[in-house]
């Protein structure tokens, strides 16, 4: 854990596979999509939770990296094809 930490959190997804989606998720009453992204293998993208952003949804093999670790998403048929 980063006892440092001052502001809002990023995340760093990186595509394992074609086709690893994004889907930003927004605060406030209704959750609702804001924002979806499309990962090809290799492809890295950072993310940030903002006052506007409460969730990210990942549907994929990806590794996903974070303050607190990391965690790896199962592709979508949950085997493994890397």
């Amino acid at each position: 854990m980063n006892d440092n930490f001052m502001g809002e959190d990023y995340i760093i997804i990186k595509a394992l596979e074609n086709g690893v989606n994004i889907i930003g998720l927004t605060r406030g009453k209704d959750t609702k999509f804001h924002h979806t992204e499309k990962l090809d293998k290799g492809e890295v993208m950072v993310l940030q939770f903002t006052e506007h952003t409460s969730a990210i949804k990942i549907r994929g093999h990806a590794e996903i990296i974070h303050r607190y670790g990391s965690v790896t998403s199962e592709n979508s048929s949950g085997s493994r094809n890397t």
